[in-house]
């Protein structure tokens, strides 16, 4: 018997952002940019990773058929965020500031990132 559980996890990844793969496959050391979050399946869409190829039927007269290519959702832990100062794949980091704004950072080299 499964329970629903709720996903805690935090991403401290956003749209926009650059990543790396980090999983040996074809596309290892692959950069792209976060196209969305899909926080409750801690996944992300990646712009030019995890390409998907569907064939299409037209469904009314006029529309056209043929392969459809689109990119697929990746589990966050095959990412990592690309900081370009680094030059490489890093953690991300949350410092709070003293007014109480939130600042992300790359571990590596404490650079705050915008």
């Amino acid at each position: 018997m499964k329970k629903d559980v709720i996903n805690t996890a935090k991403i401290k990844l956003r749209e926009g952002d650059t990543v790396i793969l980090n999983v040996k496959n074809k596309e290892e050391r692959k950069k792209g940019k976060v196209l969305s979050v899909l926080r409750k399946e801690n996944k992300l869409i990646v712009e030019g990773m995890n390409i998907r190829t569907r064939h299409v039927k037209p469904k009314k007269q006029g529309q056209e058929s043929g392969i459809i290519k689109s990119e697929g959702a990746i589990h966050v832990s095959k990412v990592n965020f690309y900081c370009p100062k680094c030059e490489r794949g890093v953690k991300v980091g949350i410092k709070i500031s003293d007014n109480g704004k939130k600042t992300r950072f790359c571990r590596k080299c404490k650079e705050t990132i915008k």
